[in-house]
Protein backbone atom coordinates (compact mmCIF):
# COMPACT_ATOMS: atom_id res chain seq x y z
CA UNK A 1 0.00 0.00 0.00
CA UNK A 2 2.82 2.21 1.03
CA UNK A 3 4.38 1.67 -1.98
CA UNK A 4 1.59 1.85 -4.59
CA UNK A 5 0.85 5.79 -2.63
CA UNK A 6 5.01 6.56 -3.43
CA UNK A 7 4.74 5.52 -6.95
CA UNK A 8 1.34 7.55 -7.56
CA UNK A 9 2.97 10.62 -6.63
CA UNK A 10 5.86 9.77 -8.19
CA UNK A 11 4.50 9.20 -11.59
CA UNK A 12 2.40 12.05 -10.85
CA UNK A 13 5.13 14.25 -10.11
CA UNK A 14 7.79 13.32 -12.91
CA UNK A 15 4.53 13.90 -15.36
CA UNK A 16 4.30 17.69 -14.20
CA UNK A 17 7.79 17.81 -14.33
CA UNK A 18 7.79 16.78 -18.13
CA UNK A 19 5.37 19.38 -18.96
CA UNK A 20 7.79 22.39 -17.41
CA UNK A 21 10.80 20.55 -18.71
CA UNK A 22 8.93 20.88 -22.48
CA UNK A 23 7.61 25.09 -21.50
CA UNK A 24 9.91 27.82 -21.56
CA UNK A 25 11.82 29.08 -18.65
CA UNK A 26 9.82 31.86 -16.65
CA UNK A 27 10.06 35.55 -18.12
CA UNK A 28 11.59 33.80 -21.48
CA UNK A 29 8.52 34.58 -23.59
CA UNK A 30 9.21 35.67 -27.58
CA UNK A 31 11.67 37.80 -28.29
CA UNK A 32 10.04 40.84 -30.58
CA UNK A 33 12.19 41.37 -33.66
CA UNK A 34 11.71 45.45 -32.84
CA UNK A 35 14.15 44.97 -29.63
CA UNK A 36 16.66 43.01 -31.86
CA UNK A 37 16.53 45.82 -35.05
CA UNK A 38 17.02 48.78 -31.95
CA UNK A 39 20.11 46.85 -30.58
CA UNK A 40 21.69 46.43 -34.44
CA UNK A 41 20.59 50.10 -35.20
CA UNK A 42 22.28 51.51 -32.16
CA UNK A 43 24.77 48.93 -31.31
CA UNK A 44 23.68 49.18 -27.57
CA UNK A 45 21.62 46.37 -25.92
CA UNK A 46 17.96 47.72 -25.03
CA UNK A 47 16.50 47.11 -21.46
CA UNK A 48 14.73 43.88 -21.59
CA UNK A 49 12.91 41.78 -19.06
CA UNK A 50 14.49 39.01 -17.18
CA UNK A 51 15.30 36.58 -19.60
CA UNK A 52 15.52 37.91 -22.83
CA UNK A 53 18.85 40.29 -22.64
CA UNK A 54 20.49 40.21 -25.98
CA UNK A 55 23.96 40.00 -26.95
CA UNK A 56 26.14 42.18 -28.95
CA UNK A 57 29.19 41.07 -30.61
CA UNK A 58 31.32 42.29 -33.48
CA UNK A 59 32.85 39.75 -36.16
CA UNK A 60 35.71 42.18 -38.16
CA UNK A 61 34.92 39.88 -41.28
CA UNK A 62 33.16 40.23 -44.59
CA UNK A 63 31.54 36.64 -43.92
CA UNK A 64 28.78 36.78 -41.47
CA UNK A 65 30.36 33.68 -38.79
CA UNK A 66 26.92 31.25 -38.66
CA UNK A 67 26.60 31.04 -41.86
CA UNK A 68 23.29 30.95 -43.46
CA UNK A 69 22.31 27.63 -44.11
CA UNK A 70 19.03 27.31 -41.85
CA UNK A 71 18.17 31.16 -42.65
CA UNK A 72 15.19 32.86 -43.09
CA UNK A 73 15.21 35.60 -45.53
CA UNK A 74 11.70 36.55 -45.22
CA UNK A 75 12.48 37.49 -41.64
CA UNK A 76 15.90 38.86 -42.74
CA UNK A 77 13.88 41.47 -44.73
CA UNK A 78 11.81 42.03 -41.79
CA UNK A 79 14.07 43.06 -39.37
CA UNK A 80 16.26 44.91 -41.89
CA UNK A 81 13.16 47.13 -42.92
CA UNK A 82 13.45 48.23 -39.05
CA UNK A 83 16.75 48.81 -39.41
CA UNK A 84 16.54 50.19 -42.04
CA UNK A 85 19.40 49.12 -44.09
CA UNK A 86 19.76 46.80 -47.18
CA UNK A 87 17.97 43.38 -47.18
CA UNK A 88 21.23 41.99 -48.09
CA UNK A 89 23.10 43.53 -45.04
CA UNK A 90 21.02 41.30 -42.85
CA UNK A 91 21.30 37.71 -42.23
CA UNK A 92 19.88 34.99 -39.40
CA UNK A 93 20.55 32.08 -37.87
CA UNK A 94 16.97 30.67 -36.41
CA UNK A 95 16.15 27.70 -34.04
CA UNK A 96 12.80 27.88 -35.63
CA UNK A 97 12.88 29.39 -38.80
CA UNK A 98 9.20 28.84 -39.33
CA UNK A 99 6.30 31.07 -38.52
CA UNK A 100 5.23 34.69 -39.65
CA UNK A 101 8.42 36.66 -40.43
CA UNK A 102 7.01 39.70 -39.14
CA UNK A 103 6.02 37.86 -35.70
CA UNK A 104 8.28 37.88 -32.48
CA UNK A 105 11.04 35.58 -32.54
CA UNK A 106 10.86 32.47 -30.45
CA UNK A 107 13.84 30.24 -29.54
CA UNK A 108 17.55 30.74 -29.44
CA UNK A 109 19.32 33.13 -32.73
CA UNK A 110 21.95 35.03 -34.21
CA UNK A 111 20.92 37.94 -35.99
CA UNK A 112 23.99 40.39 -38.04
CA UNK A 113 24.07 43.48 -39.85
CA UNK A 114 26.54 44.04 -41.98
CA UNK A 115 28.86 47.46 -40.82
CA UNK A 116 32.34 49.10 -42.05
CA UNK A 117 34.05 47.59 -39.32
CA UNK A 118 32.33 43.63 -39.82
CA UNK A 119 29.06 42.11 -38.95
CA UNK A 120 27.39 43.25 -35.81
CA UNK A 121 25.34 39.83 -34.23
CA UNK A 122 23.14 40.30 -32.04
CA UNK A 123 22.45 36.54 -30.21
CA UNK A 124 20.38 35.30 -27.76
CA UNK A 125 20.75 31.55 -26.39
CA UNK A 126 17.87 30.05 -24.34
CA UNK A 127 18.69 28.67 -20.82
CA UNK A 128 20.60 25.10 -20.47
CA UNK A 129 17.77 22.46 -20.52
CA UNK A 130 18.21 21.89 -16.43
CA UNK A 131 18.44 25.54 -15.70
CA UNK A 132 18.45 26.99 -11.88
CA UNK A 133 14.37 27.13 -12.22
CA UNK A 134 14.12 23.95 -13.37
CA UNK A 135 16.86 22.48 -11.21
CA UNK A 136 14.59 24.32 -8.36
CA UNK A 137 10.84 22.79 -9.60
CA UNK A 138 12.59 19.60 -9.68
CA UNK A 139 14.43 19.99 -5.78
CA UNK A 140 10.72 20.91 -4.77
CA UNK A 141 9.07 18.05 -6.50
CA UNK A 142 11.74 15.91 -4.46
CA UNK A 143 10.84 17.17 -1.29
CA UNK A 144 7.35 17.26 -1.31
CA UNK A 145 7.83 13.98 -2.80
CA UNK A 146 9.74 13.04 0.48
CA UNK A 147 7.10 14.44 2.52
CA UNK A 148 4.26 12.32 0.90
CA UNK A 149 6.25 9.57 1.28
CA UNK A 150 6.78 9.88 5.10
CA UNK A 151 2.83 10.28 5.21
CA UNK A 152 2.31 7.18 3.34
CA UNK A 153 4.50 5.15 5.20
CA UNK A 154 2.79 6.44 8.94
CA UNK A 155 -0.78 5.71 6.57
CA UNK A 156 0.26 2.32 6.17
CA UNK A 157 1.84 1.41 8.96
CA UNK A 158 -1.13 2.95 11.08
CA UNK A 159 -3.34 0.35 8.63
CA UNK A 160 -0.99 -2.33 8.04
CA UNK A 161 -0.15 -2.79 11.92
CA UNK A 162 -4.05 -3.84 13.04
CA UNK A 163 -4.17 -6.15 10.35
CA UNK A 164 -0.72 -7.87 11.28
CA UNK A 165 -2.10 -7.91 14.74
CA UNK A 166 -5.36 -10.37 13.51
CA UNK A 167 -3.12 -12.45 10.97
CA UNK A 168 -1.17 -13.30 14.39
CA UNK A 169 -4.13 -14.30 16.54
CA UNK A 170 -5.67 -15.72 13.63
CA UNK A 171 -2.08 -18.13 13.65
CA UNK A 172 -2.44 -18.57 17.21
CA UNK A 173 -5.83 -19.18 17.36
CA UNK A 174 -6.73 -23.45 17.46
CA UNK A 175 -9.54 -25.34 19.16
CA UNK A 176 -9.33 -25.26 22.88
CA UNK A 177 -6.88 -22.09 23.03
CA UNK A 178 -9.64 -19.22 22.12
CA UNK A 179 -7.20 -16.40 20.87
CA UNK A 180 -7.86 -12.84 22.01
CA UNK A 181 -8.70 -10.79 19.07
CA UNK A 182 -7.47 -7.35 18.87
CA UNK A 183 -10.21 -4.78 17.92
CA UNK A 184 -7.83 -1.66 17.59
CA UNK A 185 -7.08 0.62 13.95
CA UNK A 186 -9.96 1.98 11.63
CA UNK A 187 -13.72 1.25 11.24
CA UNK A 188 -13.43 -1.35 8.92
CA UNK A 189 -10.57 -3.54 10.71
CA UNK A 190 -12.37 -3.55 14.41
CA UNK A 191 -15.60 -5.18 12.28
CA UNK A 192 -13.35 -7.60 10.36
CA UNK A 193 -12.02 -8.39 14.07
CA UNK A 194 -15.35 -8.57 15.35
CA UNK A 195 -16.22 -10.94 11.98
CA UNK A 196 -13.29 -13.14 13.77
CA UNK A 197 -14.62 -13.21 17.17
CA UNK A 198 -17.75 -14.46 16.56
CA UNK A 199 -16.29 -16.72 14.01
CA UNK A 200 -13.90 -18.51 16.65
CA UNK A 201 -16.71 -18.92 18.55
CA UNK A 202 -18.78 -20.45 16.32
CA UNK A 203 -16.02 -22.52 15.09
CA UNK A 204 -15.16 -23.61 19.04
CA UNK A 205 -19.11 -24.27 19.89
CA UNK A 206 -19.25 -26.62 16.95
CA UNK A 207 -15.68 -28.36 17.92
CA UNK A 208 -17.55 -28.65 21.62
CA UNK A 209 -20.84 -30.59 19.78
CA UNK A 210 -19.12 -32.53 18.38
CA UNK A 211 -16.95 -33.72 21.28
CA UNK A 212 -20.10 -34.27 22.47
CA UNK A 213 -21.70 -36.21 19.80
CA UNK A 214 -18.32 -38.69 19.80
CA UNK A 215 -18.69 -38.97 23.36
CA UNK A 216 -21.85 -40.15 23.50
CA UNK A 217 -21.65 -42.50 20.07
CA UNK A 218 -18.71 -44.08 21.98
CA UNK A 219 -21.00 -44.77 25.07
CA UNK A 220 -23.89 -46.02 23.05
CA UNK A 221 -21.78 -48.31 21.24
CA UNK A 222 -20.62 -49.93 24.28
CA UNK A 223 -23.40 -51.60 25.37
CA UNK A 224 -23.56 -53.59 21.24
CA UNK A 225 -19.93 -53.96 21.87
CA UNK A 226 -20.60 -55.69 25.21
CA UNK A 227 -23.13 -57.76 24.00
CA UNK A 228 -21.44 -58.85 20.84
CA UNK A 229 -18.51 -59.68 23.24
CA UNK A 230 -21.33 -61.88 25.32
CA UNK A 231 -22.36 -63.99 22.28
CA UNK A 232 -18.91 -64.28 20.59
CA UNK A 233 -17.98 -66.52 24.00
CA UNK A 234 -20.06 -68.84 22.25
CA UNK A 235 -18.37 -69.68 19.19
CA UNK A 236 -15.63 -71.90 18.48
CA UNK A 237 -12.17 -71.27 19.58
CA UNK A 238 -10.80 -70.26 16.23
CA UNK A 239 -13.74 -67.56 15.47
CA UNK A 240 -14.16 -66.85 18.70
CA UNK A 241 -10.28 -65.44 18.68
CA UNK A 242 -10.93 -63.37 15.52
CA UNK A 243 -14.21 -62.13 16.96
CA UNK A 244 -12.36 -60.72 20.65
CA UNK A 245 -9.80 -58.91 18.76
CA UNK A 246 -11.85 -57.09 15.97
CA UNK A 247 -13.89 -56.15 18.67
CA UNK A 248 -11.17 -54.77 20.98
CA UNK A 249 -9.93 -52.96 18.32
CA UNK A 250 -13.21 -51.23 17.98
CA UNK A 251 -12.82 -50.67 21.33
CA UNK A 252 -9.15 -49.23 20.79
CA UNK A 253 -10.13 -47.01 18.08
CA UNK A 254 -13.45 -45.17 19.93
CA UNK A 255 -10.80 -44.62 22.81
CA UNK A 256 -8.41 -43.19 20.81
CA UNK A 257 -10.64 -41.49 18.92
CA UNK A 258 -12.66 -39.29 22.13
CA UNK A 259 -8.26 -39.09 23.53
CA UNK A 260 -7.91 -37.57 20.26
CA UNK A 261 -10.95 -35.40 20.46
CA UNK A 262 -10.22 -34.05 23.74
CA UNK A 263 -6.55 -33.34 23.07
CA UNK A 264 -7.16 -31.41 19.95
CA UNK A 265 -9.54 -29.34 22.26
CA UNK A 266 -7.66 -28.52 25.70
CA UNK A 267 -4.25 -27.85 26.15
CA UNK A 268 -2.07 -27.50 29.93
CA UNK A 269 -0.48 -24.99 31.32
CA UNK A 270 2.54 -23.05 29.29
CA UNK A 271 5.85 -22.95 31.06
CA UNK A 272 9.32 -21.24 29.99
CA UNK A 273 11.41 -25.25 29.76
CA UNK A 274 14.81 -26.66 28.04
CA UNK A 275 13.27 -28.95 25.26
CA UNK A 276 16.68 -30.75 24.82
CA UNK A 277 16.55 -31.60 28.40
CA UNK A 278 12.61 -33.13 28.03
CA UNK A 279 13.89 -34.97 24.70
CA UNK A 280 16.76 -36.58 26.88
CA UNK A 281 14.49 -37.56 30.10
CA UNK A 282 12.16 -39.22 27.62
CA UNK A 283 14.91 -40.69 25.84
CA UNK A 284 16.61 -41.75 29.07
CA UNK A 285 12.69 -43.14 30.12
CA UNK A 286 12.07 -45.47 26.95
CA UNK A 287 15.73 -46.65 26.97
CA UNK A 288 15.26 -47.90 30.32
CA UNK A 289 12.22 -49.38 28.85
CA UNK A 290 14.20 -51.27 26.81
CA UNK A 291 13.32 -49.00 23.22
CA UNK A 292 15.92 -49.37 20.98
CA UNK A 293 15.74 -44.67 20.76
CA UNK A 294 18.90 -42.48 21.31
CA UNK A 295 19.22 -39.00 21.67
CA UNK A 296 22.37 -37.10 20.65
CA UNK A 297 22.90 -33.96 22.64
CA UNK A 298 22.86 -30.65 21.20
CA UNK A 299 22.67 -26.87 21.65
CA UNK A 300 20.24 -25.41 24.60
CA UNK A 301 16.38 -25.11 23.54
CA UNK A 302 14.69 -22.97 25.60
CA UNK A 303 10.85 -22.06 24.93
CA UNK A 304 7.50 -22.05 26.15
CA UNK A 305 5.14 -25.08 25.89
CA UNK A 306 3.05 -27.67 27.48
CA UNK A 307 5.53 -30.28 29.22
CA UNK A 308 3.52 -33.07 28.88
CA UNK A 309 2.25 -32.18 24.98
CA UNK A 310 5.64 -32.05 23.97
CA UNK A 311 6.31 -35.38 25.94
CA UNK A 312 3.38 -37.05 24.29
CA UNK A 313 4.41 -35.16 20.97
CA UNK A 314 8.16 -36.89 20.96
CA UNK A 315 6.59 -39.78 22.46
CA UNK A 316 4.59 -40.43 19.40
CA UNK A 317 7.21 -39.46 16.99
CA UNK A 318 9.56 -42.07 18.55
CA UNK A 319 7.20 -45.12 18.76
CA UNK A 320 6.12 -44.30 14.89
CA UNK A 321 10.35 -44.52 14.23
CA UNK A 322 10.57 -47.52 16.20
CA UNK A 323 7.22 -49.57 14.70
CA UNK A 324 8.18 -49.07 11.39
CA UNK A 325 11.98 -48.19 11.00
CA UNK A 326 13.16 -50.25 14.15
CA UNK A 327 15.08 -47.88 16.15
CA UNK A 328 14.90 -43.84 16.64
CA UNK A 329 17.77 -41.50 16.63
CA UNK A 330 16.91 -37.87 17.98
CA UNK A 331 19.04 -35.15 17.25
CA UNK A 332 18.95 -31.29 17.22
CA UNK A 333 20.30 -27.98 16.36
CA UNK A 334 19.34 -24.44 16.75
CA UNK A 335 18.61 -22.19 13.14
CA UNK A 336 17.23 -18.73 13.00
CA UNK A 337 15.45 -18.67 16.51
CA UNK A 338 13.68 -21.57 16.15
CA UNK A 339 14.92 -25.47 17.32
CA UNK A 340 14.92 -27.76 14.58
CA UNK A 341 14.52 -31.54 16.00
CA UNK A 342 15.12 -34.59 13.89
CA UNK A 343 13.75 -38.25 14.63
CA UNK A 344 15.48 -40.51 12.25
CA UNK A 345 14.58 -44.34 11.71
CA UNK A 346 16.12 -47.04 10.00
CA UNK A 347 13.03 -48.25 7.98
CA UNK A 348 11.79 -47.49 4.32
CA UNK A 349 11.39 -44.19 4.50
CA UNK A 350 7.95 -42.01 3.49
CA UNK A 351 6.79 -41.64 0.40
CA UNK A 352 6.91 -38.03 -0.34
CA UNK A 353 4.37 -37.26 -3.00
CA UNK A 354 1.79 -38.42 -0.30
CA UNK A 355 3.62 -37.05 2.70
CA UNK A 356 0.87 -34.67 3.84
CA UNK A 357 -1.85 -36.82 3.97
CA UNK A 358 -0.21 -39.43 6.57
CA UNK A 359 -1.05 -36.07 9.05
CA UNK A 360 -5.04 -36.77 8.34
CA UNK A 361 -6.98 -38.48 11.31
CA UNK A 362 -6.96 -42.04 10.53
CA UNK A 363 -4.83 -41.98 7.30
CA UNK A 364 -1.91 -44.99 7.02
CA UNK A 365 0.59 -45.49 4.18
CA UNK A 366 0.04 -48.68 1.86
CA UNK A 367 3.68 -49.95 1.80
CA UNK A 368 4.79 -49.82 5.77
CA UNK A 369 1.98 -48.10 7.64
CA UNK A 370 -0.97 -51.16 7.16
CA UNK A 371 -3.33 -52.68 9.72
CA UNK A 372 -0.93 -55.14 10.79
CA UNK A 373 1.49 -52.83 12.31
CA UNK A 374 -1.13 -51.34 14.67
CA UNK A 375 -1.70 -48.34 15.21
CA UNK A 376 -5.13 -46.12 14.54
CA UNK A 377 -3.26 -43.90 12.52
CA UNK A 378 -4.03 -40.80 14.79
CA UNK A 379 -0.19 -40.50 15.74
CA UNK A 380 0.79 -38.28 13.08
CA UNK A 381 -2.19 -36.05 13.55
CA UNK A 382 -1.45 -35.51 17.18
CA UNK A 383 1.95 -34.44 16.51
CA UNK A 384 0.90 -31.79 14.09
CA UNK A 385 -1.55 -30.49 16.70
CA UNK A 386 0.61 -30.42 19.32
CA UNK A 387 3.34 -28.37 17.05
CA UNK A 388 0.90 -25.93 15.69
CA UNK A 389 -0.27 -25.24 19.10
CA UNK A 390 3.41 -23.91 19.98
CA UNK A 391 3.54 -22.21 16.61
CA UNK A 392 5.59 -24.77 14.98
CA UNK A 393 5.92 -26.51 11.52
CA UNK A 394 6.34 -30.65 10.88
CA UNK A 395 7.45 -32.26 7.77
CA UNK A 396 7.82 -35.73 6.64
CA UNK A 397 11.79 -36.37 4.83
CA UNK A 398 13.70 -39.25 3.74
CA UNK A 399 17.52 -39.29 5.10
CA UNK A 400 20.25 -38.23 2.92
CA UNK A 401 21.17 -42.06 0.68
CA UNK A 402 17.88 -43.25 1.69
CA UNK A 403 18.64 -44.71 5.00
CA UNK A 404 15.78 -44.70 6.13
CA UNK A 405 12.74 -41.70 7.60
CA UNK A 406 13.08 -38.62 8.88
CA UNK A 407 10.11 -36.00 11.06
CA UNK A 408 11.99 -32.88 11.25
CA UNK A 409 10.16 -30.66 13.49
CA UNK A 410 10.92 -26.68 13.58
CA UNK A 411 9.51 -24.96 17.15
CA UNK A 412 9.78 -21.17 17.94
CA UNK A 413 12.51 -20.44 20.63
CA UNK A 414 11.56 -18.23 23.49
CA UNK A 415 12.91 -14.29 23.52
Amino acid sequence: MMLFAISSAAVVMLVQFAVVYRGPPPGSGPMPIARIAEALRTGRVPAAPQGQAITLTLSPTDRFPHGDERASLERDRAIAILIPVPPQDVRGYYQWPGGDPEQDIHGSFAIARRTPDGWLVASFTRAPALGRWRLAILQWMLLTLGILSLLAWAAARRISRPIRRLAEAATRARLGAPEMIPLQGPREIRELGRAMEAMQARILQQAENRTVMLAAMAHDLGTPLSRLAFWVEQLPDAARERAVADIGEMRAMLAATLRFTRDDRAHGEMVRLDLGSVIESLADDLSTAGKPVTAEPGPRMVLVGDLPALRRLFGNLVENAIRYGQVAEIWWMLNAGQGEIFVDDRGPGFDLAHAETLFAPFVRGENSRNRATGGTGLGLAIVRSIVELHGGTVTLQNRPGGAGGRVRVCLPLAT
